[in-house]
């Protein structure tokens, strides 16, 4: 259960993957309190590290709750990314991450994220170059390739390895498929045979089923869950229930505990706790204003997929104030009625 990456062990093979406007520092350490063994920060700039700017520093806030905390850097200039890694290299954190998989435009166009894919000896160069001025370990996060056709997740890696990167994090899509389509296992497997380091899976792992599957058919060392904790920080407790005590046969779900709902799913007042627990943290670190704002979008993510999400979606984008916020959410999951059908 438990991984090595660098100097850096790792309780559990279940980590939360980097999102822009969403892993930020309340919402890291929910998840690691539900059983995510790592956490990764939102994507950090390297240049804008070297220019101090105030919003990026405050990117790279971390709490003691969440360690171990991989910090994600960006770039495309070796000795700009190294330096920027030198001069961080003393806050806590555990690990570098060095983005090669951000499909965004205003990335890409800028020869960052992917669009690295398409220049391996760039990408190379600048992990050799983190590796010779920091002392943490160094990971990456890369895709299966960049257009429709490509697979260059296997010698990416290669090379990555041979630069001296501790672990390599592969979505298995390219980056003109975006989050479209099913991710590529295979790739992943035929990446995790090729080399020597831990290799973490990501892409379609939306549940403890999948989880295990991605375990079973490819080999990694660990999964990786973006998208899927988005509302649902419960799915690393899942991953982990799955993992030590394996599928219950009899019903083909995980034994998950701490749940009151009968199919698994947190109930209406777990799911409620965590709504006012998460907006606590995010109003505490962000103030009122830019707070509520913010958490309307988790509050959206929380209730997806439940009766009657439409009407809170609404409603809540409609809130200006925390008392408010907090009258819709109690509101709508201490609605008996709406959650006959749930």
């Amino acid at each position: 259960m438990s991984l090595k990456i660098g100097n850096t062990k790792i309780g559990s093979p279940v980590v939360l993957g980097p999102m822009a406007g969403v892993t930020d520092l309340p919402f890291r350490v929910l998840c690691r309190e539900q059983g995510a063994g790592l956490v990764c920060t939102e994507m950090v700039s390297a240049k804008a590290i070297l220019y101090r700017n105030r919003n990026t520093m405050a990117l790279m806030r971390t709490d003691a709750r969440e360690h171990p905390v991989a910090l994600q850097l960006f770039g495309s200039e070796p000795d700009v990314v190294a330096e920027a890694a030198a001069r961080i290299e003393e806050l806590p954190f555990e690990i570098y991450d060095f983005n090669m998989g951000c499909p965004m435009p205003k990335i890409v166009n800028n020869h960052e994220g992917s669009a690295l894919l398409q220049d391996l000896p760039l990408a190379e160069k600048i992990i050799a170059a983190m590796t010779s001025r920091v002392k943490k370990p160094v990971t990456v996060k890369i895709r299966r390739g960049f257009a429709p056709g490509d697979a260059v997740a296997v010698e990416a890696a290669l090379r990555l390895e041979a630069a001296g990167a501790a672990a390599i994090t592969v979505h298995g899509r390219t980056r003109e498929q975006y989050y479209a389509d099913r991710a590529d296992w295979d790739c992943i497997r035929r990446v995790k045979e090729a080399v020597k380091i831990p290799v973490i899976g990501n892409g379609d792992v939306d549940s403890a089923e999948a989880a295990l599957r991605m375990f079973r058919e490819t080999g990694v060392d660990a999964v990786m869950i973006a998208r899927a904790a988005r509302g649902n920080p419960w799915i690393f407790r899942e991953v982990r229930a799955i993992l030590e005590k394996g599928a219950d046969e009899d019903s083909g779900r995980s034994p998950v505990a701490c749940t009151e709902s009968k199919d698994g799913r947190p109930s209406p007042v777990e799911r409620l706790l965590m709504v006012r627990r998460h907006a606590d943290m995010l109003i505490g670190e962000k103030g009122e204003y830019i707070g509520v704002r913010e958490m309307r979008k988790h509050i959206s993510w929380y209730t997806n997929g439940l009766p009657h999400a439409a009407t809170i979606r609404r409603r809540i984008n409609g809130a200006e104030t925390k008392e408010e916020m907090f009258q819709i959410v109690e509101d709508y999951f201490s609605d008996k009625s709406a959650w006959i059908s749930a």
